[in-house]
């Protein structure tokens, strides 16, 4: 399996994804709303794209759709309810479905309801894992739910599926916030020395043309969405509401948390 992180440059710091298999040349793109550089890249490579995966329906992930199968009559992949709002979507995928590119990768779909209702991620089933997580996990962040999704079954997504990945599992996500959400971990649990030495070494420097790649692993150093049971972090959020129970459930702090992170 051999991954392509593109960089669209936007003003929404999208990224696009095309995943090849080396043996037979196919590939697909994820999300390729720069239609331009996905299909320039195919090219650049001898692949061929013959499906496309939204991971969900919003615009800025469905955008490129259109000009990708004009070029390349690629198949639309997406959440099985999401054919009333992704234009001429050929396949519904459920939780548990395996998507086949060529002859060598494999895809295990996982069905990742929060940024919104209908949102899926794609594990790869490879010795050291990839998750295309789209916009429910991001480098040292999580989705918001303002767009069609719900909070709670966020949180539900975080702790039940995401959080029981192998840590050696590499973040792929749908946007570049790394920068962003370093700081917003670092104001919820100043004393986080991962967060803040990372930071520090790539505050002003980062280039997500040249994006740093995540596991798992470090995402529960650094994410503050996966540090729910932090006394630092429950501590900081006691400054913001003066409603929070005395021993806070994960659920609880979870949702604090994404409350604050909306205005942020």
């Amino acid at each position: 399996m051999q991954v392509e992180q593109i960089w669209t440059g936007n003003a929404y710091r999208n990224f696009n994804y095309l995943i090849g298999c080396e043996e037979t040349g196919e590939a697909i793109a994820i999300d390729p709303l720069d239609h331009e550089k996905c299909l320039g890249k195919a090219k650049q490579l001898g692949w061929t794209i013959t499906q496309i995966l939204n991971t969900h329906e919003h615009g800025d992930h469905t955008g490129g759709n259109d000009a990708v199968v004009d070029a390349t009559g690629s198949k639309i992949l997406a959440h099985k309810n999401a054919s009333s709002t992704i234009s001429g979507m050929d396949v519904g995928l459920s939780a548990g479905d395996v998507v086949k590119v060529g002859q060598s990768v494999d895809l295990l779909v996982l069905d990742t309801p929060g940024h919104t209702m209908s949102h899926v991620c794609l594990l790869s089933q490879t010795d050291q894992p990839a998750l295309f997580s789209g916009d429910t996990l991001f480098n040292a962040g999580a989705g918001n739910c303002h767009g069609g999704g719900h909070p709670a079954e966020l949180y539900e997504t975080f702790v039940t599926q995401l959080n029981a990945l192998p840590e050696n599992t590499q973040i792929f996500p749908g946007h570049d916030y790394l920068t962003n959400n370093l700081g917003f971990t670092l104001d919820r649990e100043p004393d986080n020395e991962s967060a803040k030495r990372l930071l520090g070494e790539i505050d002003g420097v980062y280039d997500p043309d040249k994006p740093m790649v995540t596991t798992l692993a470090l995402e529960r150093e650094i994410n503050t969405f996966f540090r729910l049971r932090s006394p630092s972090v429950i501590e900081k959020l006691r400054e913001s509401f003066d409603d929070l129970s005395d021993n806070p459930t994960p659920k609880e702090v979870f949702l604090k948390l994404r409350e604050l992170r909306n205005n942020w």
